[in-house]
């Protein structure tokens, strides 16, 4: 990231102090009249006459203003320089805001907008080559187990034939990820909140995760508690289910054999948030991976040792919980991982209510 600042030019900014662009065009029009008036007053007491004293002052006070004048108008030549930078896709360069008018704060925000227009294309670099990795290594895969099949250099019995439908799931789950996270961040995934009612809801998640780990062989014990019994939460409940089922199949994947998954929820202590926990007993989350977990395609050093999922899990949970005006976070825990959804107990997010 660098400041901009256009060389050859002298760029002087003595009224960067005040706040007003108005005030600082009538100061530089005092401030010229009076130039011109007092150099008029001293050439005339030192004997120059009038054919010359008139012509320097005007000259004399046409630099000072100019000089003022171009202190003023700095960042608007440095913005202009830096979006033309921009064209080019250098996000990089920032302006130098020091003055606190309207110039000033205009300098302030773009600098803001610079920032956030580098953060979204690298992101957008990111996401491609995530996307381009991520389809590659299953295509890769499902095309050498088919040249052999073609080629006759394996039969095709069910073990092949299971490693090419394990590979084109795989590709299909990343895509169906991939739609589901555009369309929540696009908010083109409309919301029909109602009130859930929590033990039912979860118990059938649990069902659910519970026939997924069994169908890949996951030794896994399930632990459902909801706290009182007829608790509730107003969710959409397809969204709510995205953030469920992805947390409960993170906390399987990493169990150990034989590990216990427990899901909880309870009203937090004010009655204002109702909160969800999802902990398993498996190597745990690193203090500083626990923010980048929720990013697209980042997998914590444990996923690596487990095989891990497409990486995206993770990421769609978080937008469903924000969509509710809640919270997801990765908390401490004393064995394994706890992942923590707060959600509001009121209905808060602009949503369609059925």
């Amino acid at each position: 990231m660098s400041s901009l600042q256009l060389p050859g030019k002298i760029d002087v900014r003595p009224l960067d102090r005040i706040r007003s662009i108005k005030v600082k065009l009538g100061l530089l029009v005092a401030v010229s009249v009076a130039f011109a008036v007092l150099l008029t007053w001293a050439l005339y007491r030192n004997g120059v006459g009038p054919r010359y004293t008139l012509p320097l002052a005007v000259i004399a006070s046409l630099i000072l203003t100019q000089i003022l004048a171009r202190g003023m108008t700095s960042p608007l030549r440095e913005m202009t320089a830096a979006s033309r930078l921009m064209t080019t896709g250098d996000y990089s360069t920032r302006v130098r805001a020091t003055s606190h008018d309207e110039v000033g704060q205009l300098a302030t925000a773009f600098n803001r907008m610079a920032a956030d227009l580098a953060e979204a294309d690298q992101q957008r670099r990111d996401l491609v080559a995530n996307v381009s990795h991520e389809l590659r290594t299953p295509v890769a895969a499902l095309r050498a187990t088919l040249e052999n099949l073609v080629d006759g250099v394996s039969e095709p019995d069910p073990a092949t034939l299971r490693q090419a439908l394990a590979q084109t799931e795989r590709l299909g789950d990343l895509v169906t990820e991939l739609l589901d996270l555009s369309r929540v961040e696009a908010g083109a995934a409309p919301m029909h909140v109602h009130d859930v009612p929590l033990a039912v809801f979860l118990d059938n998640a649990v069902d659910e995760a519970r026939m997924v780990s069994s169908g890949v062989k996951r030794d896994v014990g399930w632990e459902v508690s909801v706290e009182p019994a007829e608790l509730t939460v107003p969710v959409d409940q397809a969204r709510l289910h995205q953030v469920v089922f992805n947390l409960l199949d993170n906390a399987a994947r990493h169990s150990p054999p034989g590990g216990i998954v427990r899901i909880s929820a309870r009203p937090d202590a004010g009655g204002e948030w109702v909160v969800l926990e999802v902990s398993d007993e498996g190597p745990g989350i690193a203090p500083d991976e626990r923010q980048r977990v929720f990013e697209r395609f980042h997998r914590a050093g444990r996923a690596s040792a487990t095989g891990g999922g497409t990486g995206l899990g993770l990421a769609i949970a978080r937008w469903a919980v924000r969509l509710h005006g809640g919270t997801i976070h990765v908390a401490d825990s004393d064995v394994g991982a706890r992942m923590v959804v707060r959600l509001p107990a009121k209905q808060v997010a602009k949503t369609q209510r059925t």
